[in-house]
């Protein structure tokens, strides 16, 4: 059994989302494909995929073979490559990684033209509001909101966000309008969960930091479905300011308690060390850097 092979069909399949994807995408034989991933199985003696109705599953070991695979595979192609003087090359596989909304509001744009000057470049753009290693999951570009406690990785700076406390005109209308923080706390909250850097109900005053946070009338696990529900009335909710920009320009969403707001929040486009830095890397942040800088900044 040729290991590196059965490991590029794994991949593909786990990738593709299921064994009969995952051949189409080989272009090979869906016995095949199947084949050798049973025959990597069998060689291993832990089962690493299982059927689900959505397609394919991981289970624990395939998740950590899948990981060590992928990051022995490319590390085989930069090796190939660099050996052959191709590491300079604009060719390739980019994995870049941006929370949901700035990604598709900022990012996807720009790497658009990209893909559209560099013909041989594979864009892989993982939007997510989870953070994402760049090391085990094998990421080349990241976007970052939020202060930086990893001093491994290497940031560039392209703007930043403000935090922003806001609710709808109906809503003000029936609830009247907090003036002072402390105003909020007899009004309805919309809270959401699961991005990483999302605005705490923060305040400053004098210099010193403190909080009030009104009582939670809606709990939701997404940012747009915060932002529906305040413009629907619900309450009022605290976001990054990218994300409802358009309804404060609108009118649609009032901004409150501006006068208070905490300091605004770092944007960085990070990467992990690398000597040499690849060439289509280097390229890549070199076209977002400033384009991103110039977005951010009308």
């Amino acid at each position: 059994m040729d290991r590196f092979d059965a490991m590029a069909v794994l991949l593909a399949v786990v990738d593709a989302g299921s064994l009969s994807a995952g051949a189409r995408r080989l272009n090979a034989p869906l016995a095949t494909v199947s084949r050798k991933v049973a025959d990597l199985e069998k060689h291993l003696g832990v089962r690493l995929v299982v059927r689900t109705r959505r397609g394919l599953a991981l289970t624990e070991e395939g998740r950590a073979f899948v990981a060590a695979s992928r990051r022995i595979l490319e590390e085989l192609d930069a090796a190939e490559r660099q050996a052959s003087g191709d590491y300079g090359a604009l060719r390739g596989g980019l994995h870049v990684t941006a929370p949901i909304a700035f990604g598709e509001r900022h990012l996807l744009p720009i790497a658009l033209e990209f893909l559209k000057e560099q013909p041989d470049i594979n864009l892989r753009l993982t939007l997510t509001d989870r953070q994402l290693s760049l090391r085990d999951e094998h990421v080349d570009v990241a976007l970052r909101i939020g202060h930086l406690p990893d001093s491994a990785i290497i940031a560039t700076r392209v703007g930043a966000v403000r935090r922003v406390i806001c609710a709808s005109p109906d809503y003000l209308a029936r609830r009247g309008v907090p003036r002072q923080p402390e105003d909020l706390a007899p009004h309805d909250g919309i809270s959401f969960q699961g991005f990483a850097t999302a605005p705490e109900w923060r305040y400053r005053r004098d210099g010193a930091a403190f909080a009030v946070e009104p009582r939670l009338k809606l709990a939701v696990n997404t940012t747009e479905a915060a932002i529906q529900a305040a413009l629907a009335g619900i309450g009022i909710i605290r976001v990054l300011s990218y994300q409802i920009n358009e309804h404060l320009r609108s009118g649609a969403l009032h901004e409150l308690l501006a006068e208070f707001a905490p300091e605004p929040l770092p944007v960085n486009v990070i990467h992990g060390p690398a000597d040499p830095l690849s060439l289509k890397v280097r390229c890549f942040l070199d076209w977002i850097g400033p384009r991103l800088r110039a977005r951010m900044a009308t």
